[in-house]
């Protein structure tokens, strides 16, 4: 056995030790919750439960040690209408390079969540101006491979979250690791995947919007005073996950995957998911997966805490845009299930080449 393969053994044994560490108690502690909403439209259709699969451009959303496993390079954006009724979109853009044995990758993160009235003490009902909240990620990403079996990366993510005159900055950490093997004729038939996500900096709002005008407590005269605003932790989580691909011929594949993941803020997760693909000359063109993610209370409208109730799908159309099959262009498209809300709509365009 290398010692590659020993330590990652190694760390799957001893990751399940911290996996029950969450807490719903904490659950208010954290902000920055935006960075657990998945905004890529293929991965989003079985809940990112693909940890230990995930390829190209959508790793770092999800486990960005996959991002070396790519040929070439993927450009991809994504729109999200999230929970459909509140009038929040997501949009995503991401670029992922392959460069020696490893990859880089760029995402750019932006949530619009409208226009929201100004209201004020004297003025309750409105005063009639506007603004609009900016929730906005940027992550730099590396991946490399260690072996043929085995690859792991990096990403790091600057965090903006604002409103005209208050704003908070922070700066997050992703790590994960990859390791697949199979039989002779199937190398990568299994596969097995661990990442701990958005371990950072604790972040602080600060600006003019905190500040207000005060009489001196022992003068006659006033002078600019600022709240203190409280600092607020990253919705850490650390997950683990398989998935097992099972070939019927050359031109179908079904996979299974399964996931744990724990968070550290939140209530622990369990999934599992199906994906279909058919191939038609040497390239999947077609693929349709589904996904359920439970947690505690999610079939409860009294205990349910999550505005999700587990359910995901999604398809894929792709298509060779040249003899060789090398460079492809896919539309991706997800759908997440909610409670009182009409579910998330995702759509994607991605370029292989």
């Amino acid at each position: 056995m290398t010692k590659m393969r020993k330590i990652f053994i190694a760390l799957t044994i001893m990751m399940p030790a911290a996996l029950f560490a969450g807490n719903p108690d904490r659950a208010g502690e954290a902000g920055a919750s935006e960075l657990l909403i998945n905004p890529w439209a293929q991965s989003s259709g079985w809940y990112g439960l693909n940890i230990s699969s995930v390829r190209g451009v959508e790793a770092p959303n999800v486990n960005v040690a996959g991002m070396s496993f790519l040929d070439g390079s993927q450009l991809e954006f994504s729109r999200t209408e999230w929970l459909v009724g509140t009038d929040i979109s997501i949009n995503t853009f991401g670029f992922t390079q392959k460069v020696g044995d490893g990859a880089i990758g760029l995402t750019l993160t932006s949530m619009d969540l409208g226009e929201i009235e100004v209201t004020t003490t004297e003025n309750p009902d409105g005063t009639g101006a506007f603004y609009k909240p900016r929730f906005s990620n940027l992550g730099l990403s590396y991946s490399r491979k260690f072996a043929d079996y085995l690859s792991g990366g990096l990403t790091v993510r600057v965090i903006s979250e604002s409103i005209s005159d208050v704003k908070a900055l922070g700066v997050a950490m992703d790590i994960g690791i990859q390791y697949i093997t199979g039989s002779d004729a199937h190398p990568e038939q299994i596969k097995m995947g661990i990442t701990l996500r958005n371990v950072g900096t604790p972040m602080k709002f600060s600006g003019d919007g905190l500040s207000f005008r005060g009489l001196v407590p022992s003068g006659d005269y006033s002078m600019t005073q600022d709240f203190r605003s409280e600092t607020f932790e990253l919705p850490s989580l650390l997950a683990i996950g398989g998935s097992y691909d099972f070939y019927f011929g050359l031109a179908h594949r079904l996979t299974m995957v399964g996931n744990f993941t724990s968070n550290s803020f939140y209530k622990d997760q369990f999934g599992a998911g199906l994906e279909y693909a058919l191939k038609v000359k040497n390239t999947e063109m077609f693929m349709v997966r589904g996904a359920y993610r439970y947690e505690a209370g999610i079939t409860s409208d009294i205990d349910r805490t999550s505005a999700s109730t587990g359910i995901a799908a999604g398809v894929t159309f792709q298509y060779p845009i040249d003899e060789l099959g090398q460079n492809l262009v896919a539309l991706n498209y997800s759908y997440r299930t909610s409670y009182q809300y009409e579910g998330s709509h995702c759509f994607g365009l991605r370029l292989s080449f």
